[in-house]
């Protein structure tokens, strides 16, 4: 026992830091129900304020980690490589770089989560192709893995349990955007996942939850030094979020999208971030020894460290000689899914209300309110405002401008389309009337100026 839950409360209040005893005793103690909310609220309080050091939130997220369930991929040969993203729009990177790596032979074994608010959930994107099975137990996971050489599934809710209940009570006591709190939160949950090597990217701009560049390379440094206290090399990418990535927004668009980026023709923005991200995976996957060496049947290459831009050449050779594009359809037909819409994308549902929207001058699309886009895409039926609302796979925002490109009076900058008219107890003119006021919203998510933007860089930073 660490003495007193209040003498903490005091000590982190006036700027103290607290000790590897009383992190873990705290967490023990408060998923005991040994301390109570208004205490727990306290503390947070007072870690807002004062912050921590990288010690203590590294103990922090090992107690969070250590709460529940770990994965533990010892079983599956090879170096396993996570990728997490902090959250955006038209975020489809982990459909397109999962295939990518594991043509190369790298083992993926990818736990994602669903959307919540502007940002959309990779289990749900994977969900929209007809038969997909996201949830399945271990054993059978494992087994995908080594059978297929990879498997994309939601994510267990016995990870970092202790993350969740933080998270609920930062959600209501205004501790949400501590830097502290937000990594651990993060790398509890990934470290539980049990991945060797952690890629971390780390989206800033105003479709992203850190908005500002020193506040997300602050958020990036804490969560590498957590990943490289806890024995997990971890790198972090800062790139940007000023603007949904890719043309697609909505669950189906997006796989639709993905599948396109898989045969060389994504847009050029996604092209970029999604061979950097897998090109650093597979920089970390290589050149190991021994019982974490590159499984049979893995590229040779493997075998000698790559560089990381040796690794985004290689990710461009697996989507350049189809390899990429076979594995995405393994994967699918492995868990279940109908393999004929990922081969004919025309077989996805098409949401019936649709509208166009049009420049109304001439000029270049200079700013893009990112996060606008996210929650017009969530009110047309692409995202959740709450855990139990429905997605319509169908919904959502294609771009057919972004920033910088130049537009003249009738071009058609967006179509968006509204939810399917079969939705219980929505009749189709509802819909109508729903996408119409969001086409109205999204006027303002926008505007034309009459000079070019200067052209802003996608990463910003790599952090090791």
């Amino acid at each position: 026992m660490a003495g007193r839950f209040v003498d903490q409360i005091i000590k982190k209040r006036d700027g103290g830091e607290l000790t590897d005893e009383e992190i873990r005793d705290m967490i023990d103690r408060y998923m005991a129900g040994d301390i109570p909310d208004y205490q727990m609220s306290s503390m947070l309080m007072a870690i807002y304020y004062s912050g921590m050091s990288d010690r203590e939130i590294t103990t922090l997220t090992l107690a969070m980690r250590d709460s529940g369930e770990q994965v533990d991929l010892s079983s599956i040969p090879g170096m396993k490589v996570d990728k997490h993203s902090t959250g955006g729009v038209g975020d489809k990177t982990t459909l397109i770089i999962g295939p990518i790596v594991a043509a190369c032979g790298i083992p993926v074994a990818k736990m994602s989560g669903r959307g919540l608010g502007f940002t959309g959930g990779t289990v749900d994107k994977w969900e929209s192709i007809p038969g997909y099975q996201t949830d399945m137990s271990m054993e059978s996971f494992f087994e995908l893995v080594r059978k297929h050489g990879i498997s994309l599934v939601g994510q267990s809710g016995d990870l970092a349990p202790a993350d969740k209940a933080l998270y609920a009570m930062r959600d209501v006591t205004g501790t949400v955007e501590s830097i502290p709190l937000i990594a651990s939160s993060i790398m509890s949950k990934k470290l539980a996942a049990g991945a060797d090597k952690i890629v971390l990217d780390v989206t800033v701009g105003n479709g992203a939850f850190m908005q500002d560049l020193d506040r997300a390379k602050e958020l990036a440094k804490r969560m590498v030094a957590i990943g490289d206290g806890a024995g997990r090399e971890t790198v972090a990418m800062l790139t940007d979020m000023n603007e949904p990535l890719g043309h697609a927004i909505g669950n189906n668009l997006e796989v639709k999208e993905a599948i396109e980026m898989l045969h060389g023709r994504g847009p050029e923005d996604l092209q970029e971030i999604c061979y950097a991200l897998a090109g650093m995976m597979i920089s970390l996957a290589s050149g190991a020894d021994g019982e974490a060496a590159a499984p049979a049947g893995a590229d040779p290459r493997l075998k000698d460290k790559l560089s990381y831009e040796q690794g985004i050449e290689l990710a461009k050779e697996k989507i350049a000689d189809g390899s990429a594009w076979e594995k995405f359809k393994e994967v699918v037909a492995s868990q279940g899914g109908d393999i004929s819409y990922v081969e004919d994308p025309s077989k996805f549902p098409v949401a019936p209300c649709y509208c166009e929207l049009k420049a109304e001058s001439d000029g270049y699309i200079g700013w893009i309110d990112t996060m606008g886009f996210g929650l017009a895409a969530g009110r047309l039926g692409a995202g959740r405002a709450t855990k139990e609302d429905v997605i319509d796979p169908s919904a959502g925002i294609v771009l057919h401008k972004k920033i910088g490109d130049e537009v003249h009076v009738g071009d058609v900058i967006m179509t968006i389309y509204g939810g399917s008219p079969e939705q219980p107890g929505k009749p189709r003119y509802v819909i109508e009337e729903n996408t119409q006021g969001v086409a109205v919203d999204l006027k303002k998510c926008f505007r034309i100026d009459k000079e070019k933007p200067t052209e802003q860089p996608r990463i910003y930073e790599i952090i090791r």
